[in-house]
């Protein structure tokens, strides 16, 4: 199944405007420590957490670990918000992390700086489209990626995060399952070779790991040829065949911890850079190159969705009534299925006994 042409169009376009029409402008030390004080205060006020992900600016990370809150993956996000006392979570991400975040704790209030911040994957599989192409396919299990939207993840047998992807497959592989996989196709590409599992694919990708290219990794290679290449699984197989290690966010933080090379090349979202130096500060940090010679840049390796997120949007984020997730309770009941499920086998993962389903 591919995403239709008009769709993929409708993504770079706003992805462009989105860029065009960005503010460029830099606020001043003065201004920056206003609205950092504005935002503290105001979590106090109204009894919030604010949750981060790695790819946002390092000031937005910066004030979540200094008001208690969390950077992490999107998965953790949720974790972290729904075991908090908090009664509001504040999450400056994406779209879906705020649904998931919802879905995971329906009684507390789900605030964002935007609900504009949205990702390519969440809107290249919409669930007009993609529940009929499972309904045409009953005999496999419906595997979805987090990057997707409350409806879809309702939808789906499944729900899998970029650390666990691997070991779904392999598990529902080993008990004979075959899978539909959406909607990243590099990623399912790299667990179908990596398991060796029967995966019918969706066609989507992100904007972001999609512009990193073999060549450019090649010729960054022959600069610092002493550099471990770190690649997220989004990435496209060309450049993963060039990686030391593959792994999520969260994992690539660690491998740069665990590997004795004191360089790495990275390709995935820079945001990264900012916890990466914090546990490898004697390290150096490169940012794989994106899109080629000649070619138009699109994320430059930071998601302009992510760069919605700042200081300004988030110093009003309690005033507007225009940005709270909110999740359909019966959609919310339906997603929590699969999310218990991978929950559940992550846990199990731990102690090394796994469940039949």
């Amino acid at each position: 199944m591919s995403i239709a042409s008009d769709r993929l169009e409708v993504i770079r376009k706003q992805v462009e405007e989105h860029l065009d029409h960005a503010e460029k402008h830099t606020l001043s030390d003065e201004q920056a420590e206003a609205l950092r004080q504005q935002i503290k205060q105001r979590l106090i006020d109204e009894d919030a957490v604010l949750v981060a992900h790695y790819y946002t600016a390092p000031e937005i990370q910066a004030l979540a670990e200094e008001t208690g809150g969390c950077v992490s993956d999107s998965l953790e996000m949720a974790r972290f918000g729904h075991d908090h006392d908090a009664t509001t979570l504040v999450v400056a991400g994406v779209r879906f992390m705020g649904e998931t975040a919802k879905i995971l704790t329906p009684e507390k209030r789900v605030i964002m700086p935007t609900l504009d911040a949205t990702c390519s994957l969440d809107i290249g599989c919409p669930i007009e489209e993609f529940g009929p192409f499972c309904d045409a396919h009953p005999d496999r299990k419906v595997v979805v990626y987090a990057n997707t939207s409350a409806a879809v993840k309702a939808r789906a047998d499944w729900v899998v995060t970029s650390s666990i992807a691997l070991d779904v497959a392999e598990y529902l592989h080993d008990q004979g399952e075959k899978i539909i996989w959406a909607p990243d196709r590099h990623l399912g590409d790299y667990v179908q070779r990596q398991t060796g599992a029967d995966i019918l694919m969706w066609d989507g990708a992100c904007i972001v790991h999609e512009e990193f290219k073999a060549r450019g990794v090649q010729d960054l290679k022959q600069v610092y040829p002493e550099a471990a290449v770190l690649v997220h699984p989004e990435s496209p197989a060309s450049v993963i065949e060039l990686a030391d290690r593959v792994g999520s966010t969260t994992q690539i933080i660690k491998a740069a911890q665990d590997m004795e090379q004191q360089q790495f090349i990275v390709a995935t979202d820079q945001g990264i850079f900012y916890k990466m130096q914090q546990v490898v500060p004697d390290k150096e940090l490169i940012i794989a190159p994106t899109a080629g010679h000649g070619a138009t840049c699109l994320s430059c390796a930071n998601c302009p969705w992510m760069a919605m997120n700042e200081l300004e949007t988030l110093a009003g984020a309690f005033d507007r009534t225009d940005n709270e997730i909110l999740v359909d309770p019966a959609v919310g009941e339906r997603a929590m299925v699969p999310l218990r499920r991978m929950l559940d086998f992550a846990r199990q993962l731990k102690t090394g006994v796994l469940a039949a389903d």
